[in-house]
């Protein structure tokens, strides 16, 4: 990426930022600033009970077979 291009992009991203409404986004984003500082700690800490209870209720349908391979999910969707 070029140093123009790369500006631009840092440009829209810091707009984009600015007009973010949704807190857990800003949460997301700044768990990623504190990782790349080496402070975030634990990444599970950085999350939201929204991310974690998700997180979680994935491992338990891996755990319990409730899951598709990949190939059967989108052929599903192009299936309708």
């Amino acid at each position: 990426m070029s140093t123009s291009e790369l500006n631009t992009t840092k440009k829209e991203l810091v707009d984009w930022i600015e007009s973010l409404k949704d807190d857990s986004i800003v949460s997301l984003l700044n768990s990623v600033k504190l990782s790349s500082e080496g402070k975030s700690g634990d990444w599970w800490d950085g999350l939201t009970e929204s991310d974690r209870v998700n997180i979680l209720s994935g491992i338990r349908d891996f755990q319990q077979g409730l899951t598709m391979s990949s190939k059967d999910f989108w052929n599903g969707l192009a299936n309708g």
